[in-house]
């Protein structure tokens, strides 16, 4: 009997399972909007409505998600979606079951003096841009913008440098580093990286292919508790917010209540008003793939089928 199928199959119902005493959900950054029907679904006791007791662990700058997961270190483990794809091209056995940013909400930064209009203008002149060099989407945007005339620096975080420097560009989030900016009075423009075509899932949480397949109704369960989870931090993220602002005190209130706000439209989008909270579809799975072939950061088919499960 075979138990699941990647891609758009369905899983077959064992009935019943022994929960472990602890399963851990691994993020790749610390307690933050992005993570708040995780929060939520342990506040709310959907965890333990589905008999799980599981342990968020935050995590931080390098956290190594996919390596932990591989390696059994983590139950479930939060990442992005090109990431995935590398992990499997690599021999690593991840598997996607849910992907909270439907669409990413990772932009570039730009001071609104500068009067550009597109993300095009950001590679087409000069000035710095400070980005993850070597990442996936640094790659895309070299490549899609070509030739590049704006000076690539390394990205170290904050938005100290691009409040200084009028021709000074960075990348961030738009329900973070945006908001922080617009905060302390600076006029920044943000160009969402989503519009150069480069759009993987982000937030996504992964599992090992074997422990699926071992424990399918286990995640079954893990999944029905992310959903409502979502469900309800959606409706009302203040209280799951309160939790996360004790855990990373570096975010004031009112900067959480905003991205909370902020990030909803990548969260709920029309894909997930008719397939449900976190679902993905083959042909952007596929999309992803072909991307990263053509930047070079696999070389090898990875089956977008075998990326992620559709669990029902």
């Amino acid at each position: 009997m075979k138990l699941f199928s990647l891609g758009l199959f369905l899983v077959t119902s064992l009935g019943a399972f022994a929960a472990p005493s602890d399963l851990r959900l691994t993020l790749n950054w610390k307690p933050e909007p992005e993570f708040g029907g995780f929060y939520e679904a342990e506040r709310i006791g959907a965890f333990q409505a589905e008999k799980l007791a599981v342990k968020i662990q935050p995590g931080g700058a390098g956290t190594p998600v996919p390596q932990m997961l591989a390696a059994g270190q983590t139950e479930f483990g939060v990442l992005g979606a090109d990431e995935v794809v590398t992990a499997r091209a690599r021999g690593l056995d991840l598997v996607s079951l849910f992907a909270v940013y439907q669409s990413s909400p990772h932009g570039i930064l730009v001071r609104e003096e500068r009067g550009f209009k597109t993300l095009a203008d950001v590679f087409g002149h000069e000035g710095q841009l400070a980005i993850q060099r070597g990442s996936a989407m640094a790659l895309w945007l070299e490549k899609k913008y070509a030739p590049v005339k704006v000076k690539l620096v390394p990205f170290t975080g904050g938005i100290a440098p691009l409040l200084k420097d009028v021709n000074y560009a960075q990348q961030g989030f738009v329900t973070s580093e945006s908001l922080l900016a617009k905060r302390q009075g600076a006029a920044v423009r943000t160009f969402l990286v989503s519009d150069s075509g480069f759009d993987p899932y982000l937030a996504v949480v992964a599992v090992r292919g074997d422990y699926l397949r071992k424990n399918p109704e286990l995640v079954k369960a893990m999944l029905r508790a992310l959903n409502k989870g979502w469900v309800s931090y959606l409706k009302d993220p203040a209280p799951a917010n309160l939790i996360m602002g004790k855990l990373n005190p570096t975010i004031d209130a009112a900067t959480f209540a905003e991205s909370a706000k902020v990030q909803i439209p990548f969260i709920e989008t029309a894909a997930t008003k008719k397939s449900g909270l976190g679902s993905m579809t083959v042909e952007r799975w596929r999309t992803l793939v072909e991307q990263l072939r053509a930047v070079k950061i696999i070389d090898k088919d990875v089956s977008p089928e075998s990326c992620f499960a559709t669990l029902k």
